[in-house]
Formats: C-alpha cells, sequence, structure tokens
C-alpha cells in the first residue's frame, strides 16, 4: 500500500513556514557541517569528537523533554528511531568525519553526500509507494550537473587514499537510509524525544568505534570548542530539528532533493572562511542547482 505523506493526508495548503523558510534555514545550516568538519578535523579524532557531541546533544534534549513532557514513543517506535539516529547521524556523519580527517577534501565529501537525491529517487518508489515524475527527474539531473560544475575543480585537489573514499561513500548510504527510515516509520514521533533516542543510540556507536579504531586523543583549543558548540547547538538541536518538520511535511522526493543545494553553499561558506576561489563555472553551478531544487520542489507541491 503506497505510502500517505503528511501533505496527503490534509487538504489545507502548507503554511509558508513550511514550504519556504523551513527548509532554507535546514539546508543553510546543514551545509555548515562540512565546514565544521574540516575546522576540527586537525585538532580531534573524529569519531571521538562525534561521542562528545551527540552525548551533549542527547542530554541537552533530554532536558527539553523533562521540561515540556511531551508524549513518548513506544518501545516499538523508539527502536526505529533508534535506527534513524545510528544512520542519519552515526553512519552518515561518522563517515563525513573520518573521510576528512583521511585527507577527504570538504568540497568532494560534500559532492558524494549530494548524490542522495539520485540513490533515494532510485530507491523511494519500492520503499515509500511515491511516485517520481518526470519533472523531479529533470530537476535531479539539473541539481547533479550543478553539483558538478560548483565541485569539478576540487575534485583533483590532493591525492586521497582508498579508505577516504569507502567511507564517503558509506556517509551517502547512512543518509540516505536514515532519511528513507525516518519518512516510512518515525513521522508520528515528537521532535525532542526523537532527538533523545537518536543521539543517544549514535553517541554510543561513535563511542564504540572510537574505542575500536582511535586513541580518544582531543586538543581543546578554540577551534574545536567552538566548532562543536556550533555542532550541537546549531546543527545537532537546530538543523536536526528542521530537518523532521521538513521530512514530515514533504515527500521524500521533495526532501532530499534540498539535499543538492548543500555543496554549492558549502563551497560559498569555504570561500568566507577559508579563502577558497569561487569561480564563474561555480557560480553557473549555484544557479543549475537552485533550479533544479525549486523544480523538484514545485512538481512535488504541484
Amino acid at each position: 500500500m503506497p505510502a500517505m505523506t503528511a501533505a496527503s493526508r490534509s487538504s489545507k495548503p502548507i503554511p509558508v513556514r513550511y514550504a519556504v523558510i523551513v527548509p532554507a534555514a535546514f539546508v543553510f545550516l546543514w551545509s555548515t557541517g562540512f565546514v565544521g568538519a574540516r575546522l576540527v578535523a586537525p585538532h580531534a579524532e573524529p569519531l571521538t569528537l562525534l561521542a562528545i557531541r551527540f552525548a551533549i546533544a542527547a542530554a541537552i534534549a533530554a532536558l527539553v523533554v523533562a521540561w515540556r513532557r511531551p508524549a513518548l514513543p513506544s518501545r516499538r517506535l523508539a527502536a526505529h528511531v533508534a535506527v534513524v539516529g545510528l544512520t542519519l547521524h552515526g553512519v552518515y556523519l561518522g563517515g563525513v568525519f573520518w573521510s576528512v580527517a583521511e585527507g577527504m577534501p570538504t568540497g568532494v565529501a560534500a559532492l558524494v553526500a549530494g548524490l542522495q537525491p539520485i540513490v533515494t529517487a532510485c530507491l523511494v518508489g519500492a520503499v515509500l509507494g511515491e511516485r517520481v515524475t518526470g519533472g523531479q527527474w529533470l530537476g535531479f539531473a539539473a541539481g547533479l550537473a550543478g553539483i558538478g560544475m560548483v565541485l569539478w575543480e576540487r575534485l583533483v585537489i590532493g591525492e586521497v587514499g582508498a579508505l577516504a573514499i569507502v567511507l564517503a561513500f558509506v556517509a551517502l548510504a547512512g543518509v540516505t537510509t536514515g532519511t528513507l527510515y525516518q519518512k516510512r516509520f518515525c513521522t508520528g514521533v515528537g521532535i525532542w524525544p526523537g532527538a533523545v533516542t537518536q543521539y543517544a543510540a549514535a553517541a554510543m556507536l561513535m563511542a564504540v568505534g572510537s574505542v575500536a579504531f582511535e586513541g580518544q586523543q582531543v586538543t581543546w583549543n578554540a577551534e574545536v570548542l567552538g566548532g562543536l558548540a556550533w555542532m550541537v547547538i546549531v546543527l545537532s538541536i537546530g538543523a536536526i530539528s528542521l530537518l523532521m518538520i521538513v521530512i514530515r511535511r514533504s515527500t521524500a522526493a521533495s526532501t532530499v532533493s534540498l539535499m543538492y543545494l548543500t555543496p554549492p553553499l558549502a563551497a560559498v561558506e569555504a570561500f568566507l572562511i577559508f579563502g577558497e576561489e569561487l569561480h564563474a563555472l561555480a557560480i553557473a553551478g549555484i544557479a543549475v542547482a537552485g533550479a533544479g531544487v525549486f523544480l523538484v520542489q514545485r512538481t512535488a507541491r504541484a
């Protein structure tokens, strides 16, 4: 039986804050995660830092739950939420941070993650029963072309080992699986109770990985403290809360198309923060990727 989305269950139009403002805010905040990975990579082992990040985020979410006392999910539903935490947070971010630490350029890591809409489009019909239209496929193609235009020059920056490449694609598998799983099984879970379970599961996964593969080394300097604060408050609390809202209010195809804007925005942020130049091809790619996302979103709403 085809899955029914939140938008299809109601005849009321989606408020503008969900249709425009919330997705736009999510995309901007999400894109800063790649910059944060590059900022802290020289000073902290990736899985160790992520274990700390997720543990703090889980504690903050638990305090909010204790204060607001929302309805808690059943044990079965909580198990589904934990799977989302392991994939969307643990596998995805663990793969990205570890890949960057292994020498993967930030832009290339963003490019690999930007392939998510194509992977999801191939799976969404079988998994969720959603129909991907010709207009959406065209938007996906435009978004992929835009990503390639923005990050083409970064594909040949430095030598990248096989492990870094594998980890980047592991991250891609994690974010794709997590988004689909959240849409399929967890759309009825409250944001804060879900956050507690997701981050606790991800923290345990990262802690195990840290013990198995790392020496738990962190240099506590301004870059790490500032980056950790940003990643916990702005990304793990702010951006992920917005993502859960977007997933509830949109189809899976529409949701993942937003990821096409992450690599171009990451490129702009790298220019502003690290001085990486943007050339005419990159600027044109940003416009093409934006047009692709607009086409997918417009077709989904129609």
